[in-house]
């Protein structure tokens, strides 16, 4: 009997919390515009015929607001990837921040979108890969 009211103690503590948890509501994210995109397809200096081009993903709406990102290539290779939209909230903000050059150091690395999660940024690192493959499309790749 005592068992039993130990266990029913625990469980009714573990409950406590879950029932006064009240998702904040607050206003619809707003995206951070980023400074227009270069004119594409225009080659640099010294990169022949393929030239460098610059690549803006769709946007790429997740529960949290919208992320896109614009890829620079040079021919076919990655040379940079930076998210240019991200939700307007602080603390997706701090996601992000913290999340994109981990995410960028991995397509770099991975020449593709098939690149690991970061923990803690699930949602952004998807959002970061969709964003970078339909880049990476849209480029012939």
């Amino acid at each position: 009997m005592r068992k039993a009211l130990i266990i029913l103690a625990l469980l009714f503590a573990g409950l406590v919390p879950l029932m006064r948890y009240h998702p904040a509501t607050s206003p619809a994210p707003t995206a951070v515009a980023a400074p227009p995109a270069p004119e594409t397809g225009t080659p640099t200096p010294g990169t022949g015929t393929q030239g460098t081009r610059t690549v803006d993903g769709p946007v790429v709406d997740t529960e949290f607001g919208p992320y896109q990102v614009r890829v620079t290539f040079s021919g076919a290779t990655i040379t940079d990837v930076q998210i240019v939209t991200e939700p307007g909230d602080g603390h997706s903000q701090r996601i992000a921040s913290r999340a994109g050059p981990t995410l960028r150091s991995e397509a770099l690395r991975a020449q593709s979108a098939h690149i690991d999660m970061v923990s803690g940024a699930t949602v952004t690192s998807e959002a970061y890969a969709r964003s970078l493959q339909a880049a990476i499309d849209a480029n012939g790749g």
